[in-house]
């Protein structure tokens, strides 16, 4: 793949993820919302990855804030902040000790202020790859 390919995969992985994380917000799966809301997330981070180094592979790595140090992207605090506090959804929503909890911490307010920063965030990190 030339780096455009390369890019486009990600960005065309990470649209559908997005296509579903909505679908399963419109079906009140909230957890699983924001465990590909995450993922969304890290795709788009992985375009800017391989955009910044020479369309190498990306690491195999989900914690979004290292994936964004590896890029010329330049954070906000805010941006870290909110990496951060979304990276958990990745591991919460996936492991059982953690899942019940989540579960219940995931309602439709907690899940639509998160998701709506998700697609925000989604969506500059798009316009940076312009």
């Amino acid at each position: 793949m030339n780096i455009e390919e390369h890019i486009d995969y990600w960005l065309q992985s990470a649209e559908h993820d997005l296509d579903a994380a909505e679908a399963l917000f419109v079906a009140g799966k909230y957890d699983w919302c924001l465990f590909l809301g995450h993922l969304v997330l890290e795709k788009g981070l992985k375009a800017a990855y391989v955009r910044d180094n020479q369309n190498r592979l990306p690491p195999r790595i989900h914690n979004l804030v290292k994936l964004a140090e590896n890029t010329s992207l330049v954070l906000s605090g805010e941006q870290i902040t909110l990496f951060n506090e979304v990276n958990s959804f990745n591991l919460e929503a996936r492991y059982p000790d953690s899942r019940h909890e989540f579960y219940r911490q995931c309602t439709k307010s907690f899940t639509e202020g998160y998701f709506t920063q998700i697609r925000e965030q989604f969506q500059w990190i798009k316009s940076q790859l312009r």
